[in-house]
């Protein structure tokens, strides 16, 4: 019996360890250019059939990948016809490869080189420079292709029922921006945005839930990418309260320091607002989002009664946490601002996006990097949330 079990133990493990040995890890990427041909040449642990293709304004290649790990150096030229590249976990068992490209190309042809000469398995890509016309062909060819890889990362993603509200707790979502392919800002302590905010949004899940008062729910907690109009139809999908996204800020003046708490409008409150909303909503588009094909299913929300009805929640908001901010960390003078940013186009949940600092300060870098920095961000926000949530409840809300 004892020799039965030993040998279902070692089959589970030998599952695992294949399981895993079916995805493959990026030890290197490399870029060669001769003539009108542009190689890009992957080093996998293993070979894995890896799904390509092209995306148009801007034109980029995109490379998914079965691929747990990336373990390349990314201190590497983009000769030719790449301007640069980025990568990072697309969602559950894909990793993704965003080749930018400063001109029209197309894959000439893709191929697999088996391990020889102190070399692993090298998947090679070569782009050849083509015509505007050649281009946008090959990208409407590979819309088949997209949808299939579309259609998987759907079934990847984890499913968010609707919840039930029984226990009388408020239910706030929780919204760290960035993550994955789409890093966010990098500070000037050497630290990705993704990585800070979640932190912050950890920290913020933690103080709310001791109060016994709210439920807490992240729209990501590891580091993945999820578009726009996922994370605020997670919220719509929980039948949340509020919807709070966090991220944190950089420009050009690195003197420059505080935060800023953003509520959605069609038109920009200020040159600075429509600024961050610019740089926000390319998200999408930083991850290798075909953005011609998602649903529009807010085009016209700004003038629905019931979206009216939510901005004027969520400006109600944003005015009642800017003090309660401001008695934790530094905020600038204008703190409520107005922007068209994407993530906050919830039609029924009211939503605010918080910037909690400049990370290209290094005072603020400082604040968001430390645990009392990210508690004292989470103390306003419950403090915030609590004097919101007595006014609504005033007026029978």
């Amino acid at each position: 019996m004892h020799r039965y079990f030993r040998q279902i133990a070692v089959f589970v493990c030998l599952t695992h360890i294949l399981s895993y040995l079916a995805y493959g890890d990026v030890t290197g990427i490399r870029f060669g250019q001769n003539g009108d041909t542009t190689r890009v040449v992957l080093d996998m642990t293993v070979k894995v059939e890896p799904g390509i293709f092209l995306l148009a304004n801007p034109n980029r290649v995109v490379i998914d990948l079965p691929a747990n790990d990336w373990r390349a150096s990314d201190n590497v030229n983009t000769p030719g016809i790449v301007d640069g590249y980025r990568h990072g976990l697309f969602n559950t068992g894909t990793y993704r490869i965003v080749l930018d490209l400063n001109g029209p190309a197309t894959v000439k042809k893709s191929f697999y080189i088996p391990p020889r000469s102190g070399y692993s398995h090298r998947l090679v890509l070569d782009l050849q420079t083509s015509s505007e016309s050649n281009f946008l062909r090959a990208v409407e060819d590979s819309k088949e292709k997209r949808r299939k890889l579309i259609a998987k990362a759907v079934k990847q993603s984890p499913s968010v029922a609707t919840i039930p509200r029984t226990n009388g707790k408020r239910l706030i979502v929780i919204d760290p921006g960035h993550g994955g392919v789409d890093p966010g800002t990098l500070g000037v302590l050497g630290v990705n945005e993704n990585v800070i905010v979640l932190k912050i949004a950890k920290m913020i899940k933690e103080v709310l839930e001791a109060t016994g008062r709210y439920d807490v729910h992240l729209t990501r907690s590891t580091n993945v990418y999820i578009p726009h109009r996922q994370r605020y139809d997670i919220a719509k999908r929980m039948n949340a309260d509020l919807f709070v996204s966090i991220h944190a800020d950089a420009i050009a003046n690195p003197k420059v320091r505080g935060g800023t708490i953003y509520t959605l409008s069609e038109k920009a409150s200020d040159r600075e607002a429509a600024r961050l909303a610019a740089k926000e909503n390319r998200s999408d588009i930083i991850a290798g989002l075909d953005l011609a094909t998602a649903n529009d299913d807010v085009s016209n929300i700004l003038i629905d009664l019931a979206q009216r009805e939510t901005m004027n929640l969520s400006a109600q908001f944003a005015e009642t946490l800017l003090p309660e901010m401001r008695a934790q960390v530094k905020m600038l003078k204008r703190g409520h601002r107005y922007a068209n940013l994407l993530v906050l186009k919830s039609p029924d949940v009211p939503s605010i996006l918080l910037e909690t600092g400049y990370l290209t300060n290094r005072e603020d870098a400082r604040l968001l990097n430390s645990r009392d920095g990210q508690r004292r961000i989470a103390l306003a926000l419950r403090r915030g949330l609590d004097k919101y949530f007595t006014e609504q409840a005033a007026l029978g809300r």
